[in-house]
């Protein structure tokens, strides 16, 4: 048998409890996936959006609904080491990758204010661009459960508000295009044990200027505020193993009754505007 094809059957059967049913789950819960959607399966070259794209060919293969894929790769500038990388696994993997050169790195080098927050939404755009050119309706991003933890309660502590990586949005600048992300209720650390199992080595991080950095430690110069959140969740996790779903269901049981202010469609609410009224 063939790596890939093990590959495949561990999705199924080895994983199927820890992936292959969560991967369904979020599929299924907030429909993700529909008739005759064109969803391009875009993949950085690490570990989470690389079984996303497996994922995505078993769920193609297996499953009731007819849905076309491309496997979308979009290079801003890679070291010749990380994109042959990704060649060599998408190889391994039987992913049939489509690659595009564009010159982010380049462009966001010299930025001073907020290079990373540049170099996402110029990716984004880079990546609806392509998807449309190929007839996709939707784009797929390996984002997992531990990043919208992370991203909740990055926005408590940092951003002074409560929201959350939604698992699809639609497309504000692409017109008819959509956003979503299946590995929503996948756990990184089974991420991570599925590619030590296979002996897998993906790329760590896909900035030019962090890919040859390693975090030891107390050196916190390298150290991002996700980095952070997960070493703040890993503390919780010792007091309560249920914390992180504690987390993830504080921002589906939000109770507006007991909420001093909140946004919806751009206008803001203050339960001032309609106290008194309660009262009478």
């Amino acid at each position: 048998m063939e790596k890939h094809s093990k590959i495949e059957r561990s999705i199924i059967k080895k994983f199927r409890k820890t992936i292959w049913r969560k991967f369904i789950e979020g599929i299924n819960k907030y429909e993700l996936i529909k008739d005759g959607d064109k969803i391009a399966v875009c993949i950085s070259g690490g570990k989470d959006s690389m079984l996303m794209a497996k994922c995505m060919q078993e769920t193609q293969r297996h499953g009731k609904t007819p849905f076309e894929l491309e496997f979308l790769v979009m290079d801003p500038g890679y070291n010749k080491e990380n994109r042959q990388r990704i060649i060599d696994n998408a190889k391994t993997l039987n992913i049939p990758i489509n690659i595009f050169n564009t010159e982010i790195f380049d462009v966001v080098a010299d930025i001073k204010e907020s290079p990373c927050y540049l170099c996402a939404r110029m990716r984004r755009g880079y990546l609806y661009k392509n998807a449309q050119k190929l007839g996709c309706n939707k784009i797929a991003l390996g984002h997992h459960f531990d990043d919208v933890i992370e991203t909740i309660l990055m926005g408590m502590l940092y951003g002074g508000q409560t929201q959350t990586m939604m698992p699809k949005l639609h497309s504000v600048n692409h017109q008819g295009m959509e956003l979503i992300r299946p590995m929503y209720l996948i756990k990184e650390a089974d991420i991570i044990a599925w590619s030590k199992y296979h002996e897998l080595e993906f790329i760590q991080c896909a900035c030019r200027f962090t890919e040859n950095c390693s975090i030891k430690g107390d050196n916190k110069a390298h150290e991002s505020k996700r980095q952070e959140m997960k070493e703040l969740i890993g503390k919780f996790r010792k007091i309560n193993p249920c914390i992180e779903m504690n987390i993830f269901k504080s921002v589906q049981n939000i109770n507006l009754e007991t909420i001093i202010g909140y946004q919806k469609n751009g206008q803001e609410y203050n339960f001032l505007d309609d106290y008194d009224k309660k009262g009478m």
